[in-house]
């Protein structure tokens, strides 16, 4: 069960209720995902609505870069709610059922198109080692330029933030779900 329930515009200093109606009027403004996390802060999350409709929509990055970029943040991260939200869309937007698979599931991924490696293997040696070699930075530079690298390392980010905030108040999954919830190792600190 979700560890703080969704906050109502009446819960809203009355100097934060602009912002909480322009993210509660944008697309996922209204819901039970990260964002609702967020609107707790309504002027964060509106400027953090900035950001994501910038990396969704405006980005020189193809759907299927996006799409993987956010499952592997969600895979990094543990992030049962991401993945549950982007699995099926990585599928639609072109990524073979092995690859979405074999990253659920921890297990060896198959032979990979030259973009997917550079956007695997930039999330998962950066999320293990909190570093990227030369060889990986220049594979993801030369397969997406300047501005392809920033935005996919910036949308990387905002994923692993979101799964942070969905992870911290344990997001419930929605109830109808067509993937495999993302299998993961609980800690009890």
């Amino acid at each position: 069960m979700t560890r703080i329930s969704p906050i109502s515009r009446d819960q809203v200093a009355e100097q934060h209720r602009g912002a909480f109606d322009q993210v509660a009027a944008a697309p996922g403004g209204i819901g039970s995902g990260p964002t609702s996390i967020l609107k707790n802060s309504p002027e964060m999350a509106r400027r953090a609505m900035h950001l994501s409709d910038y990396l969704r929509n405006e980005s020189s990055l193809p759907k299927k870069v996006q799409e993987l970029a956010m499952l592997t943040a969600a895979r990094a991260m543990d992030c049962r709610y991401i993945w549950n939200a982007h699995a099926a869309s990585g599928r639609r937007e072109g990524l073979s059922d092995a690859l979405v698979d074999a990253l659920r599931d921890n297990q060896p991924l198959p032979a990979l198109a030259t973009d997917e490696a550079a956007v695997i293997n930039l999330g998962m040696e950066f999320f293990k080692t909190h570093q990227i070699s030369q060889r990986t930075f220049q594979a993801a530079l030369d397969q997406f330029g300047r501005a392809g690298l920033v935005e996919l390392t910036t949308l990387m980010g905002y994923y692993a933030m979101l799964s942070f905030a969905a992870n911290t108040v344990e997001l419930d999954l929605p109830s109808a779900r067509s993937e495999a919830p993302l299998p993961i190792k609980v800690n009890n600190l």
